[in-house]
């Protein structure tokens, strides 16, 4: 019987944190490398540079490639990637303040189906949470009643899907091992974007200067000038997840779970300081709102 290692909060928070300055930065590059390739074509690519990386996990001891459920994986995998397409296509059309404030309305959709389709109970204070996590987002995305557009839900599928995603991986996937849980995505991710490809050769729908060519472009060859942030973004995901993993190994998962909001200082900031996308001041009170909503959510989870 293995005996559970002593929490260790310092270190946990320092590899969460680390973990998301990286990814908030990495994330950056997702729209210079949409004016090169295609959505899918980034995700086949990225996936089979990762995939052999995930699979090395195992040596280091941080649990089987092989789930014990194969279809509760496969499931919480094809949730994942579904989220993943929303985000990325959001990253290539709007800030990164925008795309992420919509992935993190994931702990507010967790809530609302926690509550509403599988009946469990939630407090006052979780419902404020909701609140406030919405008039956030509002505040962040800035839609416009008199010219709405549908742009800006992109990210907020984004973060319905990663809510499932979350809620397959509590319910459904509680015995697997992390390494399992990462393998299952990538092979998803790689599939999608093999499927993906294949389609749009066969059914073009890409017209130069459209708006939406990550979406639809089909694959591009030779594709030199993509191929190194293709690699920052494979290899940055993985050392990224590393440090996730190993910050809910050493920390209690409610009190590690509130670093991970930190992204969304680290990404806007390099948004701003590489790229001078401005980040206005009722965005920045958004991304407060989102976050202190999500922190109410996990300390009230304790």
């Amino acid at each position: 019987m293995s005996v559970m290692p002593p929490d260790r909060p310092l270190l946990a928070a320092a590899f969460m944190i680390c973990a998301m300055a990286i990814i908030g930065v990495i994330d950056n590059f997702i729209a210079p490398l949409s004016r090169h390739v295609g959505l899918w074509q980034f995700h086949l690519m990225r996936a089979s540079i990762a995939w052999p990386m995930v699979a090395v996990l195992p040596l280091l001891g941080l649990g089987g490639l092989m789930p014990i459920q194969f279809w509760a994986v496969a499931l919480r995998s094809l949730l994942v990637g579904i989220s993943m397409l929303f985000y990325f296509s959001a990253l290539a059309t709007m800030p990164i303040a925008q795309a992420l404030a919509g992935l993190f309305t994931s702990p507010v959709f967790i809530l609302l189906i926690s509550a509403g389709l599988m009946g469990q109970r939630i407090g006052l204070w979780r419902i404020l949470a909701v609140a406030v996590g919405f008039f956030g987002i509002i505040l962040v995305l800035q839609p416009n009643p008199s010219n709405f557009d549908l742009k800006v839900l992109i990210p907020v599928c984004a973060g319905f899907f990663y809510a499932l995603s979350a809620i397959a991986t509590r319910s459904l996937c509680a015995g697997e091992s992390t390494v399992s849980l990462l393998a299952g995505m990538w092979i998803t991710l790689g599939i999608m974007g093999a499927v993906g490809t294949a389609t749009l050769m066969i059914w073009p729908m890409w017209q130069p200067g459209e708006e939406a060519q990550f979406v639809t472009r089909p694959w591009v060859w030779p594709m030199w000038d993509a191929l190194p942030l293709i690699l920052l973004q494979a290899i940055g995901s993985v050392c990224g997840v590393f440090m996730i993993i190993k910050a809910y190994q050493l920390g209690e998962p409610s009190y590690v779970s509130v670093f991970e909001y930190s992204v969304m200082i680290f990404g806007p900031f390099f948004a701003w300081l590489a790229f001078g996308q401005p980040v206005g001041g009722w965005q920045v009170l958004g991304i407060v709102f989102i976050a202190s909503a999500g922190i109410i959510i996990a300390l009230r989870t304790r």
